[in-house]
């Protein structure tokens, strides 16, 4: 099984910046589209970003112009530039492919507060 490590939340203030990365143990991390989710306390897992194969990307509108989604596949790594962050992007953010088939990770924390 595929396992998902994810890293790089923290507390910011309304504004900042944080980069998120999500690293898969195996190289079939390349063969697939990867998705960026989120869960908000209270709230259902919501799907923020996705990248194909071939680099194509695609944002949930609240993040379009904010948030940009790169991968590495040399490294099985995806990262998620996040700008401009506000109150309601706080959640837990998470990874996993297309078809959600790769071992979930702990998620990331990310906290926007002042």
């Amino acid at each position: 099984q595929v396992q998902l490590v994810e890293s790089g939340g923290g507390l910011v203030q309304p504004g900042g910046s944080l980069r998120l990365s999500c690293t898969a143990s195996d190289h079939s991390f390349a063969i697939y589209t990867m998705n960026w989710y989120r869960q908000a306390p209270g709230k259902q897992r919501e799907l923020v970003a996705s990248i194909s194969t071939d680099d194509k990307t695609t944002y949930i509108d609240s993040v379009k112009g904010r948030f940009t989604v790169t991968r590495d596949n040399t490294k099985n790594t995806m990262t998620l530039q996040m700008n401009s962050l506000k109150p309601e992007d706080t959640a837990v953010y998470s990874c996993n492919n297309l078809w959600n088939t790769f071992t979930w990770g702990l998620g990331t924390q990310v906290t926007v507060s002042s």
